[in-house]
């Protein structure tokens, strides 16, 4: 079975046969004491315990647990008042009363609630990459923060904030598709990495996503083989999705592709070649499965001639299955330029068409689709 997919690229497009390819103001409190509070993580204290006035305590341990039957008593407009807040999307600045391994505890009115680290914005981290985050949750002690009310829980006592929403209120309309900033490797997963986006201030207030096809012209098995945690990197926003916070970030489309729309890298020139030599079918071993495509590609109306031009290994594997792409350098006498790639190999295909470059397209995604 043949692979292939189109890659949109600086300059080149791929195609593949598998391929079917208003803000509250800001409040102040009393300070609270220490309360050990019900998880909204499975290593964090809980949150929605009502706070005791005229306490205060900085302390990044728990104090012991304590009867939570009498709490049903207290807080009950402070629950409808979160409600409330979540259902706004209001931004609220909330004093952090202490940290624990999991994240921050915030006070809202009578009420104590969780700011899981996850949920914390990438400013706090990016300052130093190299330092636990439960370091850097203790020196937010005693400050107020930016959040929103991410999950409010009343039965469970469970009252959840997010930094990182508040983040994206504020800076998302700054990002456009087609920017490039400098970035700091956060988590990284076999589908990818997120990418904490330096801003002008100096600061890292968003994230967004590399996915693995993102990542490199080289074929990527394992994304821990290219981005560690910590590492600077530059990403291109290639698409955002308002409706669900989330940025598409490419490392690969900030890279020159290695076949640089010609094989002219890849083979030298002689003083005496031609970059458009024609070969006929005999001076070449065609890659598997091509000279099949190409007979398809015949019975497409609109395509007159396929021939085959030079071949060359590459120094990287792009992929391991045959693809096929197309050159973005104007036709020259009606002629066309595809690039197969398998492996290292790469081979030019030239089509003679009175097609332009969109029904070009079109006609080898009909093609893939009917070669098994």
């Amino acid at each position: 079975m043949l692979a292939a997919s189109l890659k949109p690229g600086p300059s080149l497009a791929a195609f593949s046969p598998s391929a079917r390819r208003s803000p509250a103001p800001s409040v102040s409190f009393p300070r609270v004491s220490q309360r050990r509070l019900l998880s909204a993580a499975a290593t964090a204290e809980g949150t929605g315990v009502p706070a005791r006035q005229g306490e205060a305590s900085s302390s990044t341990t728990a104090s012991p647990p304590i009867d939570e039957s009498p709490l049903a008593q207290y807080g009950g407009a402070d629950w409808e008042a979160a409600r409330v807040e979540k259902e706004l999307g209001n931004t609220l600045t909330l004093p952090v009363l202490r940290a624990n391994s999991g994240g921050l505890i915030v006070k809202f009115n009578s009420l104590q609630g969780f700011v899981p680290n996850p949920l914390l914005s990438p400013a706090h981290w990016c300052k130093d990459p190299k330092r636990p985050i439960q370091d850097v949750t203790k020196d937010l002690v005693g400050t107020s923060i930016s959040v929103k009310v991410s999950e409010v829980n009343e039965e469970e006592r469970k009252l959840v904030f997010s930094e990182k929403d508040a983040s994206w209120s504020k800076y998302s309309s700054q990002i456009k598709i087609g920017d490039i900033y400098d970035g700091i490797v956060g988590s990284v997963f076999p589908y990818g990495a997120f990418v904490h986006l330096r801003f002008p201030d100096g600061l890292y207030h968003l994230s967004g996503l590399v996915h693995i096809s993102e990542v490199s012209w080289d074929l990527v098995q394992d994304v821990q083989d290219f981005l560690n945690e910590g590492d600077a990197v530059k990403v291109l926003v290639i698409s955002v999705d308002t409706a669900k916070s989330r940025i598409a970030l490419s490392i690969r489309q900030l890279e020159e592709d290695p076949l640089l729309e010609t094989l002219d890298k890849v083979i030298p020139l002689e003083a005496d070649q031609s970059s458009d030599r024609i070969m006929s079918p005999s001076e070449v071993e065609l890659l598997p499965g091509l000279d099949g495509i190409c007979n398809e590609l015949l019975q497409e109306d609109g395509i007159t001639d396929v021939q085959f031009g030079r071949q060359a290994l590459e120094k990287r594997v792009v992929s391991q299955d045959l693809e096929l792409w197309l050159s973005s350098v104007p036709a020259k006498d009606n002629k066309f330029t595809l690039l197969a790639r398998a492996g290292r190999q790469v081979q030019e295909v030239y089509l003679t068409t009175s097609l332009d470059q969109e029904a070009i397209k079109k006609a080898v995604q009909r093609v893939l689709g009917r070669v098994p």
